[in-house]
């Protein structure tokens, strides 16, 4: 099924990706501001090689991009794929209230 131009796999592997907190955390910073690998490291409690495989599982869903830079790897977030995620909450929103709209006829029917 393709919806707004997503694929399941890619949406799953956008919900996927976002499930976890810390990388939620990645990509609100990515999206302010690029930042390093390391950078990003010393933001949590947790070890380089843990902060990149969150990285790696982000970009594995299209979320964010890594471009090395020298001895760095510098993570930057893809707003195109958090407008194709909005535009899919977006639809699911429409859906919604138009069942809400089709209930609210029904009762007022009475």
């Amino acid at each position: 099924m393709v919806v707004y131009e997503l694929a399941d796999t890619e949406v799953d592997a956008m919900f996927r990706a976002l499930a976890d907190a810390t990388r939620r955390d990645i990509v609100t910073r990515v999206m302010r501001e690029e930042a390093s690998i390391s950078h990003l490291a010393a933001s949590y409690e947790m070890s380089f090689a843990a902060v990149q495989k969150h990285v790696a599982v982000l970009q594995s869903a299209g979320l964010v991009s890594k471009q090395r830079h020298g001895r760095e790897q510098i993570v930057r977030g893809n707003l195109t794929s958090i407008h194709r995620i909005q535009t899919l909450l977006s639809h699911f929103e429409e859906v919604w209230k138009q069942r809400a709209l089709r209930m609210g006829d029904v009762l007022n029917d009475d």
